[in-house]
């Protein structure tokens, strides 16, 4: 079976980092390197990690860099035919990776990307079955909040993969890769999945959810709270139809974005109470 790295970003990840680690050193797999790329932790999550986990490789960040350049940090020095990116607090079904290995190891031409089924932390709801599209480019969970019945028990391909739990294989990585990396470093956090899944789709690479591969996830990790993450949401949305969709496009479906996105961002800009200062600031973080 192809060799697999696995990249766990961390930021003060004390609290989930250990049954996360648990699960995936309880593997039934041979051949995985392990990576942990933390952006800058102050709550002791890497004396954690060194005390129990001697086996593995970290990449200490001296700040938060942003998950996108975490994650590429984590790509560059890792040396296996597909990569696996966790957060730091989702946990591994029994045989995740043999289950994973083997569809990856079979012959499926351009098979770039492979969509775990993420379940809720309770198991008994679906937190993603990978990223769907709307056709005003608005983005989503395909099953969040659902209950996991029979139509989430079969295979199937989908526009893109959420990166909370996705396997990337590493030649399709190498072909996305651009000046910004393999996830776009501009994006910081938050849509920096969709962009690369959109750029995959644009040169052929499929996507395939398999639910034989399941995980729990409790979401929200990096303790983000609700508000910037709405920002983030709003402009790298923009900056992933722009990167990504055809120019002539973008001008037919301008009338239909100024209707559905003005409200939005007088909402945000009320929510920051026209502190235009913090917006602007916030609005652009990079990594």
């Amino acid at each position: 079976m192809p060799k697999i790295s696995v990249i766990i970003l961390t930021y003060n990840s004390r609290g989930c980092i250990k049954p996360c680690l648990d699960s995936l050193f309880g593997q039934r797999h041979e051949d995985v390197e392990v990576i942990v790329v933390d952006n800058g932790s102050n709550d002791s999550t890497l004396d954690l990690i060194r005390g129990n986990y001697p086996g593995l490789r970290i990449i200490a960040n001296k700040g938060n860099l942003g998950a996108s350049r975490g994650r590429n940090q984590g790509i560059e020095a890792a040396s296996g035919e597909w990569i696996l990116t966790l957060d730091c607090d989702v946990i591994l079904e029994d045989g995740f990776i043999k289950e994973a290995m083997e569809l990856a190891s079979s012959p499926r031409g351009r098979l770039g990307i492979i969509q775990p089924k993420i379940l809720s932390k309770s198991k008994k709801k679906i937190y993603s079955c990978g990223i769907g599209v709307y056709w005003l480019k608005r983005f989503y969970d395909i099953g969040r909040n659902s209950s996991d019945g029979k139509m989430f028990g079969l295979s199937f391909p989908v526009f893109g993969a959420c990166c909370a739990a996705a396997l990337y294989r590493r030649k399709m990585l190498d072909d996305l890769k651009d000046r910004y990396g393999y996830f776009d470093e501009r994006f910081f956090f938050l849509f920096e999945d969709a962009d690369l899944s959109w750029r995959a789709q644009k040169k052929g690479w499929i996507c395939m959810f398999y639910p034989k591969t399941k995980c729990f996830h409790g979401g929200n990790s990096s303790s983000t709270d609700g508000l910037t993450r709405q920002l983030f949401s709003f402009r790298n949305r923009h900056l992933a139809i722009l990167k990504n969709q055809n120019p002539v496009f973008v001008l037919l479906m301008l009338p239909a974005y100024f209707i559905y996105d003005i409200p939005r961002f007088l909402v945000l800009l009320a929510k920051f109470r026209f502190n235009f200062k913090k917006f602007y600031n916030l609005y652009h973080v990079q990594g």
